[in-house]
């Protein structure tokens, strides 16, 4: 069973991101569950929305047992988060089944990433579908990205894995085969020729960024005279 944690407006402009704190809070749950993931979701930039520096969400993807099981999940996610609070930031963390994430949150998640939206739509949705939404501190506006991250990772084919398998473990370039077997599903050019073999250059100190396709992480790439470049999306 699949399980989404949703988590969004954890940090400051002088903290840690959001994607390091579902990252250890990730390693937490993988001590019970298996941890498919952790996506990254871009939400609506704009001035009148208050956000750090990308306005992003971060999702972990669990892969659970039976259904209670969310309510471990949620608690050890609230209890990682209210552990590393940050002054100045607006949390809200929501956890769901994939089959609680109906048509209208995943309407909701693409909204999300176009116009201004409100903790009032966010809760209200949350309750009308049985989600478990909380803000956590601040003035709680992070329900909003939370909710939306929900519908956003459970859609698909939005945003890019912060983590998956080993893949955060390799940095620099390397070849097709040690990515796919670190994580990596298959490696593919933005003009759509698949990449089944050679070596992918990648920053050094950085690591690939596969992106969810179709139930897939898929690394994006460019020819940069002959040579294949990781492009990073989302």
């Amino acid at each position: 069973m699949k399980i989404y944690l949703a988590m969004d407006d954890t940090d400051s402009l002088d903290s840690r991101g959001t994607g390091k704190l579902a990252r250890a809070t990730g390693a937490e749950i993988s001590k019970e569950f298996h941890v498919d993931g952790i996506s990254r979701h871009q939400l609506f930039v704009h001035e009148d929305i208050p956000f750090t520096s990308h306005n992003s969400c971060a999702v972990i993807h669990i892969e659970a047992e039976k259904r209670d099981d969310k309510e471990w999940i949620y608690e050890t996610a609230k209890e990682c988060m209210l552990g590393d609070f940050v002054e100045g930031s607006d949390p809200g963390i929501a956890v769901a089944c994939a089959d609680e994430i109906l048509p209208p949150l995943i309407a909701y998640g693409r909204d999300a990433q176009r116009i201004i939206l409100n903790q009032k739509k966010a809760r209200t949705l949350a309750k009308t579908l049985g989600i478990r939404l909380e803000g956590l501190g601040g003035t709680e506006d992070g329900v909003i990205g939370t909710m939306a991250g929900l519908g956003l990772a459970k859609a698909g084919n939005d945003g890019r894995f912060l983590m998956c398998g080993q893949i955060r473990e390799m940095t620099g370039p390397a070849d097709v085969a040690t990515l796919c077997a670190a994580g990596v599903d298959a490696v593919y050019t933005i003009d759509g020729h698949e990449v089944r073999d050679g070596m992918i250059m990648i920053p050094e100190g950085k690591s690939a960024k596969p992106c969810p396709v179709d139930g897939k992480k898929i690394l994006f790439v460019e020819n940069v005279d002959g040579q294949y470049h990781s492009v990073k999306r989302g």
